[in-house]
């Protein structure tokens, strides 16, 4: 059998790896375009818990198999759930693990983002795109409500007359609309998007994860654990470090970890 066919025909799965204090998660479903099934929606909360809670991890890379980001829920595995649980459950619960997520996480982009792939994409902190990704967001197309919680996501990340162009259509728009309107942070020419993930993810590795756990938090608008970061900062010795560092004009050994 050749390599194209045994692509094709590849379990889908929810695969990752953890290097250089960078945890690459892989969406892998190349027969459906990296949908997701119900399985690999539940999959997903438990490994994101893992690896929030694993010290060797500092920052979250998510991106998809091959030529394509995520073409959303796979329609066929999601039309018979388990009773307790809708599709739509499965998906929110996946997409706010991620939301969640306690450290940097960054959605690398290629190809489709389409559904529950663009619900993902918009769940992580940043989004970097190669030149003729594809972004939508296309419930109105099956008559499904979109859930409350994605669209309040959606709203605060690309305003909403965007919000409501791609929710009241299901078109799909390009990464130069994807930029203009905020729902992309970068977009790279064809064949750099690894490289420029590769070195942003390195220098989050660098930076004190006090300051990003603490502006994460607050960037979401959560104003009940001010107190909290006041004293982790005073007790973490990361700001004198970090001014040391700066001073003898050396790298910082930042220590605290999330």
């Amino acid at each position: 059998m050749d390599r194209t066919n045994e692509a094709h025909e590849a379990e889908p799965e929810v695969r990752h790896t953890v290097a250089d204090g960078v945890a690459t998660v892989v969406i892998s479903h190349p027969a459906r375009r990296n949908a997701m099934t119900a399985a690999m929606w539940r999959e997903l909360p438990a490994l994101l818990d893992g690896l929030g809670r694993d010290p060797a991890v500092r920052v979250l890379v998510l991106t998809g198999d091959g030529g394509t980001f995520c073409a959303g829920a796979d329609i066929t595995s999601l039309s018979t759930p388990a009773p307790e649980e809708s599709p739509q459950d499965l998906a929110v619960r996946a997409e706010e693990a991620l939301a969640a997520f306690p450290k940097p996480s960054l959605a690398a982009v290629r190809g489709y983002c389409v559904g529950g792939g663009c619900q993902l994409a918009a769940a992580c902190d940043l989004r970097f795109a190669e030149e003729g990704a594809s972004f939508g967001i296309t419930p109105a197309k099956l008559g499904i409500v979109y859930p409350p919680s994605s669209t309040r996501r959606l709203v605060s990340l690309v305003g909403p007359g965007t919000a409501k162009y791609l929710l009241f259509s299901g078109e799909l728009i390009g990464t130069e609309r994807a930029l203009r309107t905020g729902l992309v942070d970068e977009v790279l020419p064809a064949g750099e998007l690894g490289k420029r993930v590769a070195e942003f993810a390195r220098v989050l590795t660098a930076r004190s994860q006090l300051t990003q756990a603490a502006a994460k938090e607050f960037a979401t608008g959560r104003t009940d654990r001010d107190a909290h970061w006041a004293e982790q900062a005073r007790g973490s010795g990361d700001t004198a470090e970090g001014i040391a560092a700066f001073l003898e004009r050396r790298p910082p050994r930042f220590t605290w970890n999330v």
